[in-house]
């Protein structure tokens, strides 16, 4: 998703995170100066329903002004992620970890007593 909450404002000559801010605080929406930094510079994580109502609201938007779909990438599928180094493979991959190799010819030895 593409995240277009700055390209909103600024369409409602909003240019700064605290003039964003006066213009939800109009509507009963009360986030903290960092927390509206945040949605301004980057695409949020999470965002809760209500507060994305409040923020439609603010900015008098829709919510297809503010989020907008991107294709995915050539061959991707929405199953696969990359994988963490070190992550165990998710349930339901059809994946088994595998356990480590260690002593000699293959052979696990189990720590002493």
């Amino acid at each position: 998703m593409k995240w277009n909450l700055r390209w909103v404002a600024a369409k409602r000559d909003i240019w700064r995170p605290s003039d964003l801010k006066t213009a939800f605080e109009e509507v009963g929406f009360t986030p903290s100066l960092s927390k509206v930094c945040a949605l301004w510079s980057a695409k949020p994580l999470t965002l809760r329903l209500d507060d994305l109502d409040m923020i439609c609201a603010a900015l008098q938007c829709t919510v297809a002004d503010l989020m907008e779909a991107e294709p995915l990438a050539a061959g991707g599928d929405l199953g696969e992620r990359p994988q963490a180094v070190g992550e165990q493979p998710r349930a339901g991959s059809g994946q088994r970890p595998v356990p480590k190799q260690t002593g000699e010819a293959g052979v696990r030895r189990l720590p002493p007593n």
